[in-house]
């Protein structure tokens, strides 16, 4: 009798968790990390004058391309805001140094750079346009 009860009660945890870990997925949360501020130099390209969407990506992740998409769009809805996608596989030492642990990883910095909002998994258009917010008013 005890082993069916710890099978339910098993199974009812990991149902439990995987529906937390789904609502999470791709959510833009307030960042917090070692580097602050990202330049020109670390992302090998322009920042936008108003904000920055950095994706990071991977070559056979299947996410990254929608979110490559939604990311692309929003940039070209709202004006001044950059997208730069970077390959997480060769630019390791910057990976490392911000804790990207999986892709997509979506960082929103503000005009100078500062990383505002982080998002892992992909992202909902309007959660990306929320966080846009908090970094163009930031």
């Amino acid at each position: 009798m005890i082993g069916p009860a710890v099978a339910a009660a098993t199974l009812a945890v990991a149902v439990l968790v995987g529906v937390v870990l789904r609502r999470r997925d791709g959510v833009p949360r307030e960042a917090r990390g070692a580097v602050e501020r990202l330049t020109a130099g670390d992302l090998g390209a322009e920042l936008g004058e108003r904000a920055t969407l950095v994706q990071f990506s991977s070559a056979f992740c299947q996410p990254c391309r929608a979110t490559r998409r939604i990311l692309t769009e929003v940039t070209d809805m709202v004006p001044g805001v950059a997208h730069v996608e970077i390959d997480a596989e060769s630019r390791l030492e910057l990976v490392r140094s911000l804790n990207i642990l999986r892709t997509p990883t979506v960082l929103v910095l503000d005009r100078s750079g500062r990383v505002v909002k982080r998002a892992s998994g992909q992202p909902r258009k309007a959660d990306v346009i929320a966080a846009l917010g908090a970094a163009v008013e930031g």
